[in-house]
């Protein structure tokens, strides 16, 4: 579990060097910011796209029934909520942008990569290495992230602490029946609802990324269940 502390305080040390350069910072500067953290974002899922490599009907079915169960479970309205209930209690006083939307996009970034859920399965096996890599690379987002959206993605940490420390806590069972197609197709799921986040932050779209989370678990599921059938 000491990497999923460590993880979660690289992200506050991250978040608070970014409110440092925060201040004053004039609103062009902050939105050049946004784009060039947006266009990487575009890239890192890409990336896992491509490194996941999948069964594409699994991804499909995965997709399609996650989606469903989202919608159904409202996980984009109550995360918001959730993120409002913050900006409540840590009203920003600058009012440049809004804590909800830095919590939100933050928490998806660090919590749906690749990383966060094979990192979270080895450290919960007591090899952190992956979550330690992965914490220099947060901890660099958060900071450039901080600097466009706030102290929302500061506490977007306690999201990623509930996510990673429940899976490492269950990576027992997880490892048991998870298979090298289900974990590529997991993180093939993963890629396009990082891009999806990414095309957000640039503004091209409004896509409700949180309702597809189930996708992370229903593709795999269907990869399992595919093997069964053909």
């Amino acid at each position: 579990m000491i990497g999923v502390v460590v993880n979660s305080v690289a992200v506050i040390i991250g978040s608070l060097v970014g409110l440092l350069f925060r201040k004053g910072l004039p609103k062009k500067f902050s939105d050049s910011i946004m784009t060039g953290v947006a266009l990487c974002v575009v890239y890192i899922g890409i990336s896992n796209v491509i490194k996941g490599g999948t069964n594409d009907l699994a991804l499909i079915f995965g997709m399609v029934i996650g989606a469903i169960c989202g919608t159904v479970l409202n996980i984009s309205g109550n995360l918001e909520r959730l993120g409002e209930w913050a900006e409540s209690a840590f009203p920003d006083k600058n009012g440049k942008t809004s804590i909800a939307e830095g919590f939100v996009t933050a928490g998806l970034l660090f919590c749906v990569g690749a990383m966060a859920v094979t990192g979270s399965i080895s450290a919960g096996q007591g090899d952190s290495s992956i979550l330690f890599t992965k914490s220099v690379l947060d901890m660099i987002s958060a900071s450039m992230l901080t600097v466009s959206l706030g102290i929302g993605v500061m506490l977007s940490s306690i999201l990623l602490f509930i996510y990673q420390g429940s899976i490492a806590l269950l990576s027992g069972v997880i490892s048991t029946y998870l298979t090298e197609e289900m974990s590529a197709t997991m993180i093939c799921a993963g890629g396009l609802l990082i891009v999806a986040l990414g095309l957000n932050m640039l503004g091209i779209t409004k896509i409700k990324v949180a309702d597809y989370l189930p996708a992370l678990l229903f593709a795999p599921l269907a990869c399992l269940l595919f093997g069964f059938v053909m």
